[in-house]
């Protein structure tokens, strides 16, 4: 297959923004794929390789890149830099360039077509610059760019470029690939569910391509968990009050401390272990205490369990706030930062043991596999939970959580259809935090999609950043707070510097905002944010017309709270149902 035809969609895909068009060009790319070539034009059309999980990135700063395009077109890189601030983005800057650049003489001579880049070779050079290492490597690297851009047309210059530096802006989400997915091969998008759950489960879009296109939905149902490969995570929703969590879950529910750590998928395969994060990235590096631990304690043979890990003070087994945690989020001196911030897992759920699947399996089965399997320790044990059956068991748990330095309580339902609903957000598990009791003394975790210049002291920089909430819905980011407050000056002025990678020319089309901000970015960044209250507001998207017609809800005086969420991807980010859950809480507290 030709790229040019991959290319030439991507420059249709780059003009919509509308959700159904993107789905029908994408369908459409998809049905003229060979199926074999089909999971490269699908990871390509995400951006990357592989599956985030696999870890392998193309790994090209900028400053490389040009020296590529220097070598293919004869620009010098001076040059190239001056024309890159003009052109504002390095895909416009490499079709500019392009299309300057003389054909092969002597193919033109005899009257030869030049020969054409293919999706296989494209897909397979950008895996060599990827993978290789080692003395040389950059110039290796180099070579193998440039190699691309000498057989690339201007058109798909610009997107080879985009993709080797991590910035495609097509803006399409996975459930708009999946909804193409189901369109192509699976007879509609009513059966999208089918591929979705498939996906919950293997984590990898080109595997869902590749199987759908040759054997249908059918051949879906064949995807089952697999240890070294990530479950999108079960999340919950959230309610404020133990009265109204009680009522949804039908008068009885477990009640599990809310750790403030980072969730962990933990595999286990004889002595191997691999860690999996929120994001399902693999953080095993990261952890060899809990590598160690989970190698002592866990019996089965085979199994993936579902978890927290929190950093602890050894002596007095006092657990602490997840800020210390995340001092072990480095390359290197793990060793001594595991001597620094050593760690606790409390695990609260069992997906996979010796060959069996346990995602259908009612709670209560799974927690008692999950026992059966655990040979648990101070620091490795299952997590702090009760059955409750009434509204003052809650109240005492959740106080009792609190105490112990957890977030709150998550409830989760024990009736027959609480199976392990892979990357879902739904009711059968519902979180209880300190923030739903009156107004907001507890914080929120916010996209970061746009910002505005600062002006006296803040010139040079920004002045505030614009935030949005995740509207799960809609599949779309929208504003509720515009943020200032709670930065340090050291903070303010590294933040051009740490949002640069996804610096946008125009508003991402998942971003839904009547502010006109000064900067945009890819949705990307989660921060984590408090404020005084949430109040209806005018010029805020979040939670439009759902509790007053043509007014939205914002975070009034909200600050930082100097929490970077790099554990968080955008679409773990609050909710727009939780925003306005958090509102009604609020008119609740005040009526009474």
């Amino acid at each position: 297959m030709k790229f040019s035809v991959v290319a030439e969609y991507y420059s249709k895909l780059e003009k919509t923004t509308k959700r159904l068009e993107m789905t029908a060009l994408l369908t459409d790319l998809f049905l003229k794929t060979p199926p074999s070539e089909l999971p490269k034009v699908v990871y390509l059309t995400q951006g990357k390789l592989y599956p985030d999980f696999v870890g392998i990135e193309i790994g090209v700063a900028e400053k490389l890149y040009l020296r590529a395009l220097s070598l293919a077109s004869g620009v010098s890189v001076k040059e190239l830099d001056e024309q890159l601030k003009q052109a504002g983005d390095v895909g416009v800057l490499t079709e500019r360039v392009l299309s300057k650049k003389p054909s092969s003489s002597l193919a033109a001579f005899m009257g030869l077509a030049e020969e054409e880049l293919t999706v296989s070779e494209v897909y397979g050079t950008l895996d060599k610059i990827a993978k290789v290492s080692g003395e040389g490597a950059q110039e290796t690297k180099i070579r193998y760019i440039a190699g691309l851009l000498k057989k690339a047309s201007p058109l798909e210059g610009r997107y080879i470029a985009r993709i080797i530096l991590g910035k495609l802006r097509l803006g399409i989400a996975d459930m708009t690939i999946l909804d193409a997915l189901a369109e192509a091969f699976a007879g509609g998008r009513e059966n999208r569910p089918i591929l979705e759950h498939a996906y919950n489960i293997s984590s990898d879009l080109g595997l869902i391509a590749e199987v759908v296109a040759e054997r249908g939905v059918e051949g879906l149902k064949g995807i089952k968990p697999k240890v070294g490969v990530p479950i999108r995570p079960m999340l919950a929703e959230r309610l404020p009050t133990a009265e109204e969590i009680l009522e949804r879950m039908g008068g009885k529910c477990i009640a599990e401390y809310k750790y403030d750590g980072e969730r962990m998928q933990i595999h286990k395969s004889g002595d191997r272990v691999v860690i999996f994060s929120r994001r399902l990235e693999n953080i095993t590096h990261h952890y060899p205490d809990v590598v160690e631990m989970s190698r002592r304690h866990i019996k089965a043979r085979e199994a993936i369990v579902d978890g927290e890990c929190v950093a602890i003070n050894l002596d007095t087994g006092e657990m602490l706030p997840f800020q210390e945690l995340m001092h072990r989020r480095r390359k290197y001196g793990i060793e001594k930062a595991m001597e620094e911030y050593p760690t606790a897992v409390f695990l609260f759920d069992c997906l996979y043991v010796d060959g069996r699947s346990l995602l259908n399996l009612p709670l209560l089965e799974r927690r008692r596999a999950l026992k059966e399997i655990v040979d648990e320790s101070d620091r490795f044990r299952l997590s702090e939970h009760i059955i409750a059956s009434s509204i003052e068991e809650l109240e005492e748990m959740f106080e009792r959580a609190i105490a112990d330095g957890c977030e709150g309580l998550i409830a989760k339902s024990i009736a027959e259809e609480s199976v392990y609903q892979a990357g879902a957000r739904g009711f059968l598990w519902i979180k209880w935090k300190r923030s739903y009791q009156s107004k907001m003394v507890e914080p929120v975790d916010l996209v970061i999609v746009g910002a505005f210049m600062g002006r006296g002291k803040r010139a040079g920089t920004y002045g505030a950043l614009l935030l949005a909430a995740y509207d799960s819905e809609k599949d779309q980011f929208v504003t509720v707070a515009k943020c200032g407050t709670g930065f340090t000056d050291e903070e303010l002025f590294s933040l051009p510097k740490v949002l640069e990678p996804y610096k946008r020319d125009s508003k991402h089309p998942r971003v839904y905002s009547k502010l006109e901000a000064d900067v945009w970015f890819t949705p990307a960044k989660v921060i984590e944010v408090i404020g005084d209250e949430i109040t209806l507001s005018p010029v805020h998207t979040c939670g439009l017309d759902v509790v007053r017609r043509g007014a939205g809800l914002a975070i009034r005086f909200p600050r930082f709270t100097g929490r970077w969420r790099e554990d968080k991807g955008p679409e773990d980010a609050t909710t727009v149902k939780e925003i306005v859950e958090m509102y009604r809480s609020q008119l609740k507290k005040v009526t009474e």
